[in-house]
């Protein structure tokens, strides 16, 4: 309790500092799961899909992010075998974020593809198990977060198969692919909107002071989707049934049509990516900030500040604007070949998940989700459309994620109990 007392501005600043740091190497890195299929497919240029991102992800952190964090923050650790201790549960969450935002620094130097909930969940474990206790782990729901890295892939690999078909089988493989494509793609538009909108409305949006039950956020999502798909109607209009070079790729009126869809899930994508994982970064932030506020009182709930989900929403676009775009590379153009059909595919699937995942507060991989998506549409087009050494060494540097994460957080857990006790 002294600690806390005698230190306790100085762990908060840290805390802001290192969440921030978490939060930048999500942006660096992970945000190229939302952007990294709508560069690829050439929907939109790289400067155009990072000013979509830096909105749509600080929107999603700051008014959907809140309800994972409760996750993050204290359904891992065992909050009451740290009650006489709260030093070490606020050593511990500053020694993960520093380890998490550490080897995201350098994944994304690398241009390497990894998942920010594997590193955090390793780190905090990591530090937690040694440093204080393999009691303090909460096994649980250790295990029910790691299925979810099992689940989410198979879940948008699914949807994203089963998406893909249905454009094949109303659009693409019809005698008047184009006619079809102005008549169907609305109806997809109104989909991306309504999923949005729903699951923010009805979980999302209790910190800034608006809770609606089902059925009027049943309500208010259908009329968002509704206009959102009009809008669409209206753009599509624009679009000419004859080639354009886009790169070093030439699409027909079709994928152009579907590239302006694009646009869509890449917001849908942007979006449903801030809320579920900015968690990573606030949720340790949280517990650092109750603890130190409270004087060393490990609360078993405790309310998420405003400014805490703006700080991670901060660091998420600056991240993503300073270092975004070498992941972003790596990840839309080396697992399978994309075009707007496909990647609107794959899209539109790994944000239904990560939005109902954010929903439901069960902190997923957006990696896992968005490469499980990829590798569906692949599928639908057989097997040789992927390209299984890329997805190799991803599942390689997924594995490695973990057991640096958990190295690193113990090394720093270990540091600044020795510098502070």
């Amino acid at each position: 309790m002294d600690i806390i007392i005698n230190y306790g501005p100085y762990l908060l600043i840290s805390g802001c500092v290192f969440g921030f740091f978490m939060a930048w190497g999500i942006g660096a890195n992970d945000v190229a799961n939302a952007m990294g299929t709508s560069v690829g497919a050439r929907a939109l240029t790289l400067s155009q899909a990072i000013l979509v991102a830096c909105v749509f992800e600080f929107a999603g952190a700051y008014l959907a992010g809140g309800e994972v964090t409760s996750t993050i923050r204290k359904g891992i650790i065992d909050p009451s075998l740290l009650s006489d201790t709260p030093e070490l549960l606020v050593f511990g969450m500053l020694a993960s974020l520093l380890a998490a935002g550490s080897w995201l620094l350098i994944a994304s130097y690398n241009g390497w593809p990894v998942s920010t909930t594997h590193t955090i969940v390793g780190a905090i474990v990591g530090f937690a198990a040694v440093g204080i206790s393999v009691d303090a782990v909460s096994w649980g729901k250790v295990t029910s977060i790691v299925s979810s890295w099992i689940v989410s892939p198979l879940m948008a690999g699914t949807l994203s198969f089963l998406i893909f078909r249905t454009v094949q089988h109303l659009i693409l493989n019809t005698d008047n692919p184009f006619e079809n494509a102005k008549k169907y793609v609305p109806g997809y538009i109104f989909l991306v909107g309504f999923i949005i909108s729903m699951v923010t409305l009805l979980k999302g949006l209790k910190h800034v002071g608006l809770e609606l039950n089902f059925t009027q956020s049943l309500q208010y999502s259908i009329m968002i989707g509704i206009a959102i798909s009009l809008l669409g109607s209206v753009l599509l209009r624009r679009v000419q049934n004859v080639d354009q070079r886009r790169g070093d790729v030439t699409f027909d009126g079709v994928e152009r049509v579907f590239a302006v869809l694009m646009v869509f899930t890449a917001c849908a994508m942007a979006f449903a990516h801030g809320s579920n994982d900015v968690a990573n970064a606030v949720g340790p932030l949280a517990a650092i900030v109750s603890v130190v506020q409270s004087g060393g009182e490990i609360a078993a709930k405790s309310v998420m500040p405003w400014w805490i989900l703006l700080v991670g929403g901060i660091g998420i676009i600056a991240g993503l604007a300073m270092f975004g775009y070498k992941v972003i590379e790596t990840i839309g153009r080396n697992i399978t070949e994309l075009t707007p059909s496909r990647g609107f595919a794959a899209e539109l699937a790994a944000a239904t998940t990560v939005v109902l995942a954010s929903g439901t507060g069960l902190p997923i991989s957006t990696t896992h989700t968005l490469v499980g998506a990829v590798l569906g549409v692949g599928l639908a087009r057989g097997l040789s459309a992927i390209d299984l050494g890329v997805v190799g060494r991803i599942f390689v540097s997924w594995i490695i994620t973990l057991p640096v994460g958990a190295g690193l957080s113990i090394m720093f857990f270990f540091t600044m109990k020795g510098i502070f006790s």
